[in-house]
C-alpha cells in the first residue's frame, strides 16, 4: 500500500513508531491488535451516542479514537473521529452527524483491513 491511498493509512507513522520501539516488530504488532480490539468499542460507542442523541457521549470514545487511529497512522479514520469529537463538544447534533458517523464506520472497516494487511504483509518477511 502507498500513502497515497486516500489517507487510510500511513505506513510512515508505522515506520516511525517501529523505529521508536527499536524496531520491536512484535510490540508494533499487539500494539496494532490491541487498537484493533478497542477501536470498535469505540466506534459502537460513537453510534451509540448517536443514537441515543446524546452529544456528551460521542465526545470520550471519539477522542479516545482519533488519538489511537493517529497514533497506528489510520489517518482517515483520525480526522472522521476529530470531526466527531468537535460535534460532541459543541452539545448539539445536528443533521451532519449521522453522515459524519457512517463515515467513521466506512474508515474504521477500511483502517482495520489496511492494518491487517500491513500486520499479514510484515509477517512474511
Amino acid at each position: 500500500m502507498n500513502e497515497n491511498e486516500a489517507g487510510v493509512l500511513s505506513e510512515t507513522v508505522l515506520d516511525e513508531l517501529r523505529s521508536s520501539v527499536q524496531g520491536d516488530r512484535a510490540f508494533v504488532v499487539d500494539l496494532i491488535e490491541a487498537y484493533l480490539s478497542d477501536g470498535e468499542t469505540q466506534v459502537s460507542d460513537v453510534e451509540a451516542a448517536l443514537a441515543a442523541g446524546d452529544p456528551a457521549a460521542l465526545v470520550r470514545p471519539a477522542h479516545t479514537l482519533k488519538s489511537s487511529s493517529a497514533t497506528v497512522g489510520a489517518e482517515r479514520l483520525a480526522s472522521a473521529a476529530r470531526a466527531l469529537e468537535s460535534a460532541g463538544r459543541s452539545g448539539a447534533l445536528d443533521e451532519t452527524v449521522g453522515a459524519q458517523v457512517a463515515r467513521l464506520r466506512a474508515a474504521w472497516r477500511e483502517a482495520a483491513e489496511a492494518l491487517r494487511g500491513w500486520i499479514a504483509r510484515e509477517d512474511d518477511q
